[in-house]
Order: C-alpha cells, then structure tokens, then sequence
C-alpha cells in the first residue's frame, strides 16, 4: 500500500477529481493549504539567510508570499499507484513554475473503523 500526497493549484482540483475517477480512484481526503516552491524565493538570499547574515535573513521574511494549494492524500494498493500518479500528471502540468508537486509513501496498515478489517480489502481497486 501507498499513500499519494500531490500538493497542486487550487483551480485544478476538478480536472483532477475527475482524472483520478477515471483512473478508477474514487476515494480521497483534500484540504486547502498554503505553501510555496524554490521558485519563489532568491537563492542568494537563501544561502545568505542559511550562513546566518542577518540581511539576507530580514529581506528573505520580505519575499514571496505563500501561495493558497490544495493538498490531496490518496492510499492505494501498489498495483494502482503508477495510474493515479500519471492522472494527477497528466491534468496538473502546464510546465510553469507551481504546477505542484507528488509524494508517493509506504502506508505499513490499513484499518476500516465501522468493522475492524485490516489491510488493502479496506481500500479502492483492491
């Protein structure tokens, strides 16, 4: 079993809900959030604030804003996973920076509360 974080724009989750639906996944949890990429954010100032200059550290807290996300946890089989991460993809890229970004994790259990079943009977396509 793994677990899918795709970290991606807010305006993408439809495209996306939808592609995942057709790639046989149905079941997810989402959640609005804030972040933001290396693209954002002036290197040199990075590698300035990380030797502890003080400059640096006062004009990075200046740069780039958070941007609002949506992030999305997905627990699959393993035979699902390479499907979903292509889905997610495949409606996400526009090659510019924020496109996002995906994790693909080990998820060691998995429990249904409502009857106690344990292990990937318990999850989508299993």
């Amino acid at each position: 079993m793994k677990e899918i974080l795709a970290i991606i724009r807010m305006n993408m989750m439809g495209k996306t809900k939808e592609a995942l639906a057709d790639a046989g996944v149905v079941s997810m949890n989402a959640v609005a959030c804030l972040g933001r990429g290396k693209g954002l954010v002036d290197m040199s100032l990075l590698k300035g604030a990380e030797k502890g200059y003080e400059e640096a550290i006062t004009q990075l807290g200046q740069g780039g804003k958070l941007i609002p996300k949506r992030s999305i946890s997905i627990i699959l089989p393993d035979k699902m996973v390479k499907k979903a991460v292509d889905a997610i993809i495949r409606v996400n890229r526009t090659d510019k920076s924020g496109d996002g970004k995906i994790f693909v994790l080990p998820v060691t259990e998995s429990i249904r509360i409502r009857t106690g079943e344990k292990g990937q009977g318990t999850l989508d396509g299993a």
